[in-house]
């Protein structure tokens, strides 16, 4: 049978251009649908903007450290509208660059809902399309929990186009984003609380970098409180928020953000008319490579739930197009050693395993660990320190992780995650001249493991 694509792609985002884009390259007639803006999450209202912002609430401590070498600075004043207006020309134009690299890659363009109306058409805009493998990669969205009042909260995709910054601001949840969030408004001058169901925030990351972050933002003031959970929202006469704990405590604020989790974008896409099939939490089941229980219809990125970063989603997108149209290139994505970062204030670098983890999986492990004031503090009244920690194999001397809290942690983590996927030990990490006067120079003269 003729199709009219030998590949249609629903959702425009990381995962999905990468995909497109390499498979026309290849040779494929392919097109593209998308409803909503070029790049997806990642672009539009998830790490790009999410770390412009990061960047924005940075400055005031850059401001407050600045007398220590000599400078004298008026009184700062920070203008939200201006952030936001500059952020939103930037995302422009990388939603530009995205028309640009589908166009001219060969790729057909079609903005619009997409739907699935068989195995292997589609229907878009009135018209319906064939195309003999048909890839989802819609991405996620943010969830808000059914609590009364949910009406009056804002997910990380409203957050992005607050007319003006809150004065108080509850920031719900336990995760990365959160986290990140709470810095952010807690930077740029708001009264910010981050509110936590859970012992701890950031689960599943090691257990010694969550701790060391807790007490870095709890020096710099930001109000943590664990094992809280809203019951009800209410909102007041004069436009302020009534916020009623589970605990029977109540907390007025101005603004309350969830980044309680994030769901698989599949509404209104036909599955129903395919043999595709979910898994328990929702996400599109897939084999090792990407492919449904309807062999003509795969899918990546985070509507698989596997590992929901944007550089994954690029790797998976890769890796079908190269399956399906470039065999001889093909390789799968190895989903080991993926390097992390948190773009908290101080940031998180990660990869490899946790300590925890690596004792659950039988290792008898040793950990070296330093936390130090950075040099540039020096000269300021400024107390925050910096965590690195290995994670070592006492038996072959391999580096099973490496995590940090710090400034730059993410810039620094990514050379390391080089060293960890080629299997370096900590004899090699010794053996390493280090680059002075440097932080990352502590990664390769930690000499004693820590007690324990």
């Amino acid at each position: 049978m003729a199709y009219d694509f030998d590949l249609y792609v629903i959702g425009a985002g990381s995962g999905g251009v990468r995909s497109a884009r390499f498979a026309a390259g290849f040779g494929a007639k392919v097109a593209v649908a998308e409803s909503r803006y070029l790049g997806g999450t990642c672009v539009n209202v998830g790490c790009v903007p999410k770390k412009l912002l990061v960047y924005g609430a940075h400055f005031a401590e850059d401001f407050e450290q600045s007398a220590g070498f000599g400078w004298s600075l008026g009184e700062a004043d920070f203008d939200w509208a201006t952030l936001i207006a500059n952020k939103d020309r930037e995302i422009n134009r990388l939603n530009g660059i995205y028309r640009n690299l589908l166009v001219n890659s060969g790729v057909t363009l079609h903005e619009g809902h997409a739907r699935l109306i068989d195995p292997h058409q589609v229907e878009i805009n009135g018209q319906r399309y064939s195309a003999k493998h048909i890839l989802i990669a819609t991405g996620g969205w943010p969830q808000i929990p059914d609590i009364p009042g949910r009406e009056h909260a804002i997910s990380s995709n409203e957050a992005f186009f607050l007319k003006e910054l809150p004065k108080r601001i509850l920031v719900v949840g336990g995760g990365y984003i959160a986290v990140e969030f709470a810095g952010i408004f807690h930077g740029l001058g708001a009264d910010t609380k981050l509110l936590y169901r859970g012992e701890m925030f950031l689960r599943g990351f090691d257990g010694t970098v969550r701790k060391h972050l807790q007490e870095e933002l709890t020096k710099r003031g930001l109000d943590l409180q664990f094992n809280a959970d809203i019951e009800r929202i209410e909102k007041q006469a004069d436009g302020s928020l009534k916020v009623t704990l589970k605990d029977g405590r109540e907390l007025a604020t101005d603004c309350v953000f969830y980044a309680t989790g994030r769901r698989p974008m599949l509404d209104n896409l036909g599955l129903e008319n395919t043999g595709v099939k979910l898994d328990k939490r929702g996400f599109i089941e897939v084999d090792e490579q990407y492919q449904s229980a309807e062999p003509s219809i795969l899918a990546i990125g985070d509507v698989i739930g596997r590992v929901q970063l944007t550089p994954v989603a690029l790797a998976e997108g890769m890796a079908v197009a190269r399956r399906l149209f470039k065999p001889e290139q093909y390789r799968p994505v190895d989903y080991n050693m993926i390097p992390t970062a948190v773009f908290s204030l101080p940031n998180i670098g990660t990869v490899g395993l946790t300590e925890e983890q690596a004792r659950e999986a039988g290792h008898k492990v040793q950990i070296f660990e330093s936390r130090f004031r950075p040099m540039k503090l020096t000269l300021t009244e400024c107390q925050e320190r910096t965590l690195m920690k290995l994670v070592v194999d006492a038996d072959t001397d391999k580096v099973l992780g490496c995590h940090m809290v710090g400034p730059d942690a993410g810039e620094i983590v990514q050379g390391l995650a080089i060293a960890l996927k080629a299997g370096a030990t900590k004899r090699d990490f010794d053996e390493t001249i280090g680059v002075h006067p440097t932080a990352a120079e502590e990664f390769v003269t930690m000499r004693t493991p820590v007690a324990g």
